[in-house]
């Protein structure tokens, strides 16, 4: 058995909180802030196909994670992510799921661009987790790397953090992804 000696610890603790507070006294900014930089909807396709080893999709269930991806990597409203190449029956496993994406993706606008029509936009850091449950995510580990290699480049993205594990026929635990991408200020309505 053993024992703390609590007075011991109170000026290490005190330390440690008093430089917390100070830390975040100091100017750090709430996630989302910052300077509005102008920027542009632009037109972005992709025939997106997954091929991966550990997890397998039926073509329904890999739209709905792709939805997901697409949204919270900022795509705008109105996005399409359509079955494409898909041979089994809806709801089973297919061997290779395929989706063509037809979205629009904020990018900085150009000043030298006049016929664009700029909309505020600032730098927003994206986590992104395909499951609530980590056991479940960790199986997402070549869809995340996929979405790192094939849809991620079609963004505005920044400051990208990737970490993998994935080892093929077996789930890892610590695969992660996260950027910061160009969002609107508010919302904005789809080009027609």
């Amino acid at each position: 058995m053993w024992t703390v000696n609590f007075r011991s610890l109170r000026r290490p603790v005190a330390a440690a909180l008093v430089l917390l507070v100070a830390c975040g006294a100091w100017g750090a900014e709430p996630e989302g802030s910052g300077e509005s930089v102008p920027a542009v909807w632009a037109p972005r396709q992709l025939h997106f196909v997954f091929q991966g080893f550990t997890a397998h999709y039926s073509c329904d269930g890999l739209q709905d994670k792709i939805r997901y991806v697409l949204t919270e990597l900022g795509a705008q409203r109105g996005f399409e992510a359509s079955l494409a190449g898909c041979s089994s029956p809806f709801g089973r496993p297919d061997p290779f799921p395929g989706l063509n994406i037809k979205m629009n993706v904020l990018q900085p606008a150009d000043p030298g661009d006049s016929a664009a029509q700029p909309v505020g936009a600032h730098w927003r850091r994206v986590d992104l987790h395909l499951d609530k449950d980590p056991v479940w995510e960790a199986g997402d580990c070549e869809l995340l790397e996929q979405v790192r290699l094939k849809i991620l480049p079609l963004f505005s993205a920044r400051n990208v953090d990737f970490a993998s594990n994935c080892v093929p026929h077996q789930a890892h635990l610590g695969t992660r992804l996260s950027a910061d991408l160009l969002v609107p200020d508010t919302k904005q309505s789809a080009p027609r």
